[in-house]
């Protein structure tokens, strides 16, 4: 298997003058060459600070030209990066600091904001953390008492000059490629309720995602990228760093909330050769632009009419999509979540570029895809190079089973969490998704169900709806509660305590609306509740009592 690094290796020196990483909008623009060249300096800086090789680094801020080479700096400088959702809260980010065996800290203004700024306080929360650093200009923010005193990263001018005497050049670029089964990163995607899960995952798991990137999306040096995932998400860091960079892409990183407005005018400024979302985006644009359009009695009769005035309709729509999509779309990637099938079933007649891939963090991230010209119409693709597929079912053409993987872009395990490793496999080591699915004939996967209850938002971070609801039981006249998504939001439905906390006489409402801001207080922004429904009757349950979710989605 071809190392992360070799792509990296190659492309770098090749593109050194051409540009990298860009904030929209922004300050940070690196070409290859300068990219390169803050990667080296960083490297030093960490040991500066008394980080030691194979040591853990922690990156938890918003998407940016800075995040990027910070990851890179970690992993081609024999660290270990863990990746934190920047939308956690302090206490959460603390706790996987804690967890992961962070030694350094790199961190956003917005998350640093939020922290404690008393060393004290910081040393007691962090005992273990080296120091913090800034996100913005690598300025030191915190260093723990008796380490080597390092102000900023120009600090170590000295030492880099010292070990460049003759610049920084292309010759200088040789990263590490004899680690492929090593760990290069622990991904957090859960808050810190119950024991953490952090994902393991290897060189040889990212490197073959870079592979089936370059298989299935081939593009060219200089193509461009516009960034809409969190990069702290598998499918974001995968799509939106390490794939494209493997090319030469320029990457556009757009440093704030990806907004409908925001993203077109990011598109068609940059013109992006493929566009990576979770489906929300392209249904979004389908129900509010396309389907008011073909729904129309007039529109459905010509759209299957003869003489080419079919086709015509439907070249001009999949014409006027391009547009919004920045005009040099060839892939529109959709992965995280099902897409809607009218959706999926409208954009593959009109002969959109999409394509619908299948995974999960644990497989770094994915499991299935395919190239845009073998798509199959609802399915994820089919097992990638290096990966096997199977279902847990006797006829798996026909009956529905757990979708179980194997290969090479399977996690370690979870770290620190041996029992959550051991049961995530099957004795003979295969990996339970806890999705349920189909494969037909070519191997294609249909993803049927889901075991777990898993909520994708629309910026593609896991939401565990068990996990809000346990704060929300626990608060005054709540007897039990389900979350679930309508429209794109989160919606509590309660079942009051009836017997119990409404004896203190406060009516229903005004205590439900006094809980629901008691709860987003405790919540990240992207899992916080939009409204409370009062359920009349106990939830339905099976046997075992378990609330059956299903009746209530």
């Amino acid at each position: 298997m071809k190392h992360i690094f070799e792509y990296y290796n190659e492309v770098f020196p090749a593109r050194w003058d051409e540009p990298a990483l860009t904030d929209y909008n922004g300050t940070d623009d690196y070409t290859f060459g300068s990219l390169a060249q803050l990667i080296a300096r960083l490297g030093l800086f960490f040991r500066a600070l008394g980080v030691k090789e194979g040591e853990h680094i922690a990156l938890c801020g918003r998407n940016c030209a800075n995040w990027a080479a910070s990851y890179l700096a970690v992993t081609t400088n024999h660290n270990v990066v863990v990746s934190i959702l920047q939308d956690f809260t302090p206490d959460d980010i603390q706790g996987l600091v804690n967890h992961s065996d962070a030694r350094l800290l790199i961190i956003g203004p917005y998350v640093w904001k939020n922290f404690p700024q008393e060393a004290a306080v910081l040393k007691e929360k962090m005992p273990h953390l080296k120091a913090v650093i800034s996100l913005v200009d690598f300025s030191v923010l915190y260093q723990r008492a008796g380490e080597v005193r390092v102000n900023e990263i120009g600090d170590i001018d000295p030492v880099f000059e010292e070990r460049y005497p003759n610049r920084f050049t292309p010759a200088d670029v040789h990263y590490p490629t004899n680690n492929l089964d090593e760990l290069m990163m622990i991904n957090y995607t859960s808050g810190s309720m119950g024991t953490p899960k952090g994902v393991m995952l290897s060189y040889r798991s990212l490197s073959g995602n870079v592979r089936a990137g370059n298989t299935c999306l081939p593009g060219k040096a200089g193509d461009k990228i516009v960034s809409m995932l969190p990069l702290a998400h598998a499918f974001g860091l995968l799509a939106d760093l390490l794939f494209p960079l493997s090319m030469g892409c320029h990457i556009y990183y757009l440093t704030k909330t990806p907004t409908p407005t925001l993203l077109m005018k990011a598109f068609a400024e940059v013109h992006p050769y493929m566009i990576a979302s979770v489906p929300l985006v392209i249904e979004k644009i389908c129900q509010k632009a396309v389907f008011p359009i073909t729904n129309k009695k007039t529109m459905r009769l010509l759209w299957h009419a003869p003489f080419g005035i079919g086709p015509m309709i439907r070249r001009q729509i999949r014409k006027k999509l391009l547009q919004a999509f920045g005009g040099n779309l060839k892939y529109f990637i959709v992965g995280g979540a099902a897409i809607n099938e009218e959706v999926e079933r409208l954009l593959l007649g009109i002969h959109f570029p999409l394509i619908v891939g299948y995974g999960m963090t644990e497989c770094g991230p994915l499991v299935g895809g395919c190239v845009l010209k073998d798509f199959v119409f609802r399915s994820a693709g089919h097992a990638l190079e290096g990966n096997e597929v199977r279902i847990d079912s006797d006829d798996p053409l026909n009956t529905v089973g757990e979708i179980m993987v194997k290969g090479d872009h399977v996690m370690m395990g979870y770290y620190k969490n041996e029992d959550a490793t051991k049961a995530a496999f099957t004795i003979d080591g295969w990996l339970k998704t806890g999705d349920l699915g189909l494969l037909d004939k070519k191997g294609n996967i249909f993803i049927k169900g889901r075991n777990k209850n898993m909520i994708l938002s629309s910026t593609g971070q896991n939401i565990y709806p068990e996990e809000i609801e346990d704060k929300l039981n626990n608060m005054a006249g709540v007897a039990e509660s389900v979350v679930v998504e309508r429209e794109g939001k989160l919606v509590a439905l309660v079942f009051p305590d009836q017997q119990g906390e409404l004896s203190f006489r406060q009516p229903i409402a005004e205590l439900m609306r006094e809980n629901l801001q008691k709860l987003n207080n405790l919540l990240p922004r992207y899992s916080q509740i939009a409204k409370v429904e009062l359920q009349e009757k106990e939830f339905e349950k099976t046997p075992k009592k378990s609330i059956k979710r299903f009746l209530y989605n």
